[in-house]
């Protein structure tokens, strides 16, 4: 018998997409209906079809030492090339490629023949410091232009590139650059955010001060103009390029070569380096980007708000949207500088189509209220995205009415850095929407929900989410450490009768039409008197209610019933004065009890300003669990606000 995740909380709205966006439609029927009768020969076809290969393959699955994948492995191309090169050869150079957006308010539109150019330089700058294929190059940048330059220029040489967020520390920065073996550091004197420059290479000098590191090199990119320790080994970037020519030929590299390693974020002791290699993730990347999106380059303005230091900015702001001949935008700094309304300006000024962004922008836009977004035109959107984790109904459908205008089709996309790409989503011009769910694998993907026995759960049950099959941008391991990345990822389910299956670490549930509904992570999953819940469901209730913008559920230790629900919420702004805390708190959990039931309904809510999050907006539970057992609160390097556990601890005493 498995145990399964139970599901208590019912959606019934439902929104097929309109008759004008299902006729113009990028993706069709016959996707799905071609992944089924041939799944391999479906992706080998895609490969063809969006990419230019230097070396066709002949071979598109090589699955003979599993789970160590090898996607057309006999063929060769070249990522930068496939990002740049051909669409200039094509006769789009003058086509915009980033519309960039500095926080102080400086811009700059870059076309795909000048950014070609500025990646060629970059190339002939890393050959000139004797970086070769295979080499390691370690990225610490803002969110400006030359982070894009920089990965596309390591990836033109068939060198690796290791992008490491910005916001994280020397010591964060250190282990990830040892980790890696890097012989050359990117990075910046600093960056912009929250209205004021951030110094970034001090980390740098920080991480880099023992002098027993493998870099011999650090380019530092001027951006602030802030002062700046110089060391022997440091070159500045602007000073670099003058002095190369800007002709550089692409050569080919095999598929399997590796392209980067990102580091997952928050890891505790040695560092998870999550491999990627070329021509199977840029398949999928480009797939996934062209009809999950509805892509129309020669119309279209995407703007994914990721930072190029998480996946999320790898696979949608560089690669897939760069490999499709996208324009899109890239904006420094954050939503609410130097005003709340800033994003919706932007979209305003760049006409942008296409957004895709996460949930927790979406709640905290949700928090400060619609009146912000409606003083900007936002007619121009057209698809709406989300990213990051589980999305709740309420705040998907004011995403759709309030910044989508009520038309406009909401895609719930549910991927990871180890999957590299989109897995699960909606295709907008062909599935009848449902709010809050992930809905469908894309054509080409296996996704099942099983028991701990492995079982099926069939519809209508929850359970853990695992892919089936292997898949083109699946990850190639933990850099240096196979055992690891067996242990992690396929030690769970390694003897299923088809093969290993590769298990997220997610819990979800199919719906009466077998649609996925996610339910976070299964570490998120609470075992109240025998009842094994979910946490996002529970959220999900609190913020349907109109008092709350953001909250966050833990299952701390109960004597009676094994562990007992804590919330932490977040009130609107616009009702922070309506009642006392104590009075917010039993209607909150009088209307957990009427959606969800008794079972769930919390034992404590606490009423708080904000909660912990990292700088890519992922809640972390973890010290909320802490919090609420009266642990010593755990390593909180990674928030974006070390601050706000003090605060919340405090306001619980």
């Amino acid at each position: 018998m498995s145990v399964q995740i139970d599901h208590l909380l019912h959606e019934s709205r439902r929104f097929p997409p309109s008759p004008e966006f299902a006729a113009s439609s990028v993706a069709t029927e016959s996707l799905y209906t071609d992944a089924a009768a041939d799944r391999l020969g479906f992706w080998a076809e895609q490969a063809r079809d969006l990419l230019h290969w230097h070396k066709p393959f002949t071979r598109t699955l090589d699955w003979t030492n599993p789970p160590f994948a090898k996607w057309f492995d006999d063929g060769e191309l070249n990522v930068a090339y496939n990002c740049l090169d051909r669409h200039v050869l094509a006769g789009n150079g003058d086509r915009i490629a980033l519309h960039w957006e500095g926080e102080p308010g400086d811009s700059r539109a870059i076309s795909y023949a000048q950014l070609t150019t500025e990646v060629k330089r970059a190339a002939n700058v890393l050959l000139g410091l004797g970086v070769r294929a295979g080499d390691r190059v370690a990225i610490y940048l803002p969110m400006i232009p030359e982070a894009v330059v920089a990965m596309l220029a390591v990836a033109r040489i068939g060198a690796v590139h290791s992008v490491i967020f910005g916001g994280f520390s020397a010591e964060s920065l250190r282990s990830r650059i040892d980790d890696a073996e890097a012989v050359v550091v990117i990075t910046a004197d600093g960056g912009y955010r929250k209205g004021r420059a951030t110094p970034l290479k001090p980390a740098v000098d920080a991480a880099l001060a023992s002098g027993d590191s493998s870099v011999h090199t650090v380019l530092v990119v001027e951006r602030t103009g802030g002062d700046v320790e110089w060391n022997e080994r440091d070159k500045w970037w602007h000073e670099e390029l003058a002095g190369v020519s800007d002709e550089h030929e692409a050569q080919p590299f095999p598929a399997e070569n590796p392209l980067f390693i990102l580091y997952t974020s928050g890891t505790t002791g040695k560092p998870k380096g999550i491999l990627h290699t070329s021509g199977g993730y840029l398949t999928q990347v480009a797939f996934t980007h062209k009809n999950v999106f509805d892509l129309k380059p020669e119309k279209d303005v995407f703007w994914c708000t990721a930072d190029v230091g998480w996946i999320t900015g790898h696979s949608y702001v560089v690669y897939g949207p760069l490999a499709n001949g996208a324009t899109q935008v890239l904006y420094e700094g954050t939503p609410d500088t130097p005003h709340p309304g800033r994003w919706w300006e932007i979209i305003e000024k760049y006409k942008v189509s296409i957004l895709y962004t996460a949930p927790t922008a979406i709640r905290t836009f949700m928090k400060i209220g619609r009146q912000e977004p409606q003083k900007f035109d936002l007619t121009s959107l057209r698809l709406l995205g989300s990213v990051g984790e589980p999305i709740n109904p309420e705040a998907w459908m004011w995403y759709r009415e309030v910044i989508g205008n009520q038309l406009t089709p909401v895609v719930d996309t549910w991927w990871q850095t180890e999957t590299g790409a989109i897995m699960i989503s909606a295709l907008p011009g062909l599935t009848e929407a449902k709010p809050g769910a992930a809905q469908v694998a894309i054509p080409g993907v296996s996704i099942d929900v099983i028991g701990e026995d492995g079982e099926h759960v069939g519809h209508g049950n929850g359970g853990l989410l695992v892919v089936t099959e292997p898949w083109p941008s699946m990850l190639r391991g933990i850099w240096g450490d196979p055992e690891r990345y067996i242990e992690t990822y396929w030690e769970k389910f390694q003897d299923a009768p088809n093969g290993p299956l590769y298990f997220a670490g997610d819990g979800a549930r199919l719906d009466r039409d077998g649609d996925i509904w996610l339910l976070g992570r299964v570490d998120d999953v609470m075992n109240v008197s025998g009842h094994r819940l979910s946490t996002a469901e529970i959220e999900s209730s609190l913020v349907a209610h109109g008092v709350v913008a953001e909250a966050a559920v833990v299952g701390a230790h109960d004597d009676t019933t094994g562990q007992a629900v804590v919330a932490f919420v977040i009130i609107k702004y616009s009702q922070t004065d309506a009642a006392s805390h104590a009075d917010i708190s039993a209607v909150l959990r009088a209307h957990v009890t009427l959606q969800i039931g008794a079972i769930a309904r919390p034992r404590e809510i606490h009423i708080v300003t904000e909660l912990p999050k990292t700088r890519s907006g992922k809640i972390m539970r973890r010290l909320l669990r802490d919090v609420a057992e009266g642990r010593e609160i755990g390593d909180t390097t990674t928030l974006a606000d070390t601050s706000i556990m003090q605060i919340i601890s405090a306001s619980m005493r």
